[in-house]
């Protein structure tokens, strides 16, 4: 059985049926991460004309390592939005797992190891207490997150006591964090070269799969266009980064924590499920969902990220102080969700979503440091872009309507 455009399917006028069926997929409101991918692009664009130095490879590099700690909660975040909720305590939860390695380590001697791990459980635990009072209990999520907000920001001062600020070990492994760089530049093209290889098998090997199903499949034209989009995209990064200091050990592991938990979303039971309660409470438990551990697991995940990414916003400033709980981390963590493609009413996003939208809202601070512009104006313009990704995902979900696909 042939399916056009599948793998094994023909190949002439590849090219043209690409374009056309990426022409429907934008009519029918299928955007992706088509809006954002310009937005950045327009930002980077936009701050290059207004001062040479934003895409100096110092500024990007330094970019790179900066997108890390926002992002490793925006990704837990994209859980809990999955499932058509929201957590409003990652910026809180974040504070107090920093501030529990911080006494823990330094204070009290513990080595680092145990201490990291220790922390992470932490966000784990507070996550189960979230989900419990949402889905066993039954109240709100936003209740129960904000009293979260608040609970927890009093606990992580509780726990600093009167330290105010505990520097970190400037050598130790949260330190390095942020810190270490693989200065051979073969680190950088292999970690390229490595990523668009994977990207293409999978492709191919899931098009193979889905055209022997006989059902619709890319065909190898857009899966070789996507690969070669993607290697340049991936070589390009390579190539700025190792005329600064090299690869980043922070986005390494960011890298890898993005594929590890797109895999999980996308290729397994657990994922599915997650998809299945955003797209439907009562349809996912006549599907068979256990509806309240896959509600509880999703603030568990989204806990225990903001944890984690608590650990590498220390490491950036390589302190941990009562005022390490920001005002604006929790809107950054939920606006880069939303920015970079995640919606708002569940059922659609990926842990990808996070990096582009972190991207976009680190880009825009950076520009406006640069700029020497207040920091008044970088709220607005970030305001504006959440607004308009907001906007842009109710648009595309009634063209979906429209065309039967939501």
């Amino acid at each position: 059985m042939s399916v056009p455009g599948g793998i094994g399917g023909p190949s002439a006028h590849g090219a043209e049926r690409f374009a056309d069926a990426f022409g429907r997929k934008l009519g029918g409101g299928a955007l992706g991460s088509v809006p954002v991918v310009l937005g950045l692009l327009a930002i980077w664009l936009i701050f290059q004309i207004l001062n040479p130095h934003f895409l100096s490879p110092r500024n990007l590099s330094n970019l790179s390592v900066d997108i890390v700690g926002t992002g490793m909660i925006a990704v837990g975040v994209i859980f809990v939005l999955l499932i058509g909720e929201i957590d409003l305590s990652v910026g809180s939860v974040s504070g107090l797992a920093s501030a529990l390695f911080a006494v823990l380590n330094v204070n009290y001697g513990m080595p680092e190891p145990p201490a990291i791990v220790l922390a992470a459980l932490c966000g784990t635990a507070v996550g189960f207490v979230h989900g419990f009072f949402t889905a066993v209990v039954g109240v709100p999520a936003f209740v129960v997150t904000l009293a979260g907000l608040l609970g927890w920001y009093g606990l992580m001062l509780a726990i600093m006591g009167a330290y105010g600020t505990i520097n970190l070990d400037d050598q130790g492994l949260v330190a390095k964090l942020t810190n270490f760089y693989f200065s051979d530049v073969a680190a950088a093209y292999a970690l390229a070269a490595l990523g668009t290889a994977g990207y293409f098998l999978t492709a191919w090997r899931d098009g193979t799969r889905r055209h022997a199903a006989g059902v619709p499949s890319r065909s190898p034209v857009e899966i070789a266009l996507r690969t070669g989009l993607l290697a340049v995209i991936a070589f390009a990064a390579a190539y700025v980064l190792n005329q600064f200091q090299g690869l980043p050990l922070a986005l390494l592991v960011f890298l890898v924590v993005l594929v590890i938990l797109d895999y999980v979303l996308r290729r397994t039971t657990y994922g599915r499920m997650i998809f299945a309660l955003g797209g439907g409470v009562e349809a996912a438990r006549r599907a068979g969902v256990n509806v309240v551990w896959v509600r509880t697991s999703a603030f568990m995940m989204s806990s225990t990220m903001a944890a984690i990414g608590g650990l590498f916003l220390a490491s950036r400033i390589n302190s941990v102080s009562q005022t390490s709980v920001s005002t604006d981390l929790l809107m950054n963590a939920i606006a880069a969700a939303v920015i970079g493609g995640t919606s708002l009413f569940g059922g659609r996003g990926s842990t990808w979503s996070a990096l582009l939208g972190v991207l976009v809202i680190q880009s825009i601070a950076s520009g406006v440091a640069l700029m020497d512009i207040q920091t008044a104006v970088q709220f607005m313009i970030t305001g504006g872009v959440l607004l308009l990704a907001v906007v842009v995902d109710s648009l595309s979900r009634r063209a979906q309507r429209a065309h039967g696909r939501a």
